[in-house]
């Protein structure tokens, strides 16, 4: 998975976001978000990258 896929499943599952793609619309490209979605959406991201990290440093 691609680090665009991932960080867009992690905003559909925890944020409810549709897409990142900006699209020139206030009431697609705005989210009221709550901080403990943002908190747990940043926590999935650093996770992805640690495991990232972690699998390619096996790989050396």
């Amino acid at each position: 998975m691609t680090t665009k896929q991932t960080l867009e499943q992690i905003a559909r599952r925890r944020l409810g976001m549709d897409s990142l793609e900006t699209r020139k619309s206030d009431r697609l490209d705005f989210h009221d978000l709550a901080v403990w979605n943002i908190a747990a959406a940043l926590q999935d991201a650093y996770e992805a990258g640690k495991k990232a990290a972690d699998k390619k440093e096996a790989k050396a």
